[in-house]
């Protein structure tokens, strides 16, 4: 397991429970992983949709939520949050166990 997919499984743990995920989803969670390291906590729904759109392209190129972010609904764009939020967390805590290392 590379250090990206440990970051990974920490965002599906952080998580809410009724958050349904496709259990084929580890590549989207390593992107994920990246938002983690390169944005941290100045991740935004931008961001995870950017990286969504990335995995899901590869899988459904016609699926329709595949626009820009600022073009989805603003329903839509709110099924991003629990996923910003789950990243944000887990880059706060690494933040604070690498301080506490430092």
């Amino acid at each position: 397991m590379t250090y990206l997919d440990d970051i990974a499984q920490q965002i599906r743990k952080a998580l809410p429970r009724e958050i349904d995920v496709p259990k084929d989803a580890d590549h989207l969670f390593v992107l994920y992983a990246i938002l983690v390291r390169v944005r941290g906590m100045a991740t935004t729904g931008r961001d995870v949709h950017d990286a969504w759109s990335a995995w899901m392209g590869m899988r459904e190129p016609s699926h329709e939520s595949l626009v820009p972010f600022e073009e989805l609904a603003p329903d839509v764009q709110q099924e991003d949050a629990p996923f910003v939020d789950a990243i944000r967390a887990v880059a706060s805590r690494l933040a604070r166990n690498h301080q506490n290392h430092a």
